[in-house]
């Protein structure tokens, strides 16, 4: 299965009550291992938490550390870029190389690297004292 299609089923359930508009993710790790997630609404937080976030949160509880690649859909007019948490979030888990595949779910799709989503972004090395 491609990571768009494992994102695309992820989407379905997607819980979004208030905006009605479902995102789904899926990242590949270094250890080859598909890790999905959607975006989840509330009432305390109607704007959600993204599928990004939760692709991260369920490759980290199954023990993966790194993302080889990942992809993100939507149903847009356009390729949806991350939001910028899930940029910063994405940049800690992904080398400024690794491939991001921005789609739609009418089949357009776009590549970009997590560096190109988030130049000069705050890295482990920014916290070391001289």
């Amino acid at each position: 299965m491609t990571l768009i299609a494992a994102a695309a089923r992820t989407r379905e359930h997607a819980y979004t009550p208030y905006s009605g508009y479902k995102v789904g993710a899926a990242i590949r790790s270094v250890e080859g291992r598909v890790h999905t997630g959607c975006n989840v609404e509330n009432v305390a937080y109607p704007e959600g938490t993204c599928a990004e976030a939760g692709a991260i949160a369920a490759m980290i509880a199954a023990g993966d550390t790194r993302i080889a690649e990942a992809a993100v859909i939507a149903d847009a007019a356009e390729p949806v870029p991350p939001c910028g948490g899930c940029r910063q979030k994405l940049a800690e888990f992904a080398d400024p190389d690794v491939e991001i595949t921005l789609a739609t779910t009418r089949g357009t799709s776009r590549v970009v690297r997590v560096g190109d989503l988030l130049p000069g972004a705050f890295a482990p090395q920014h916290m070391t004292r001289d």
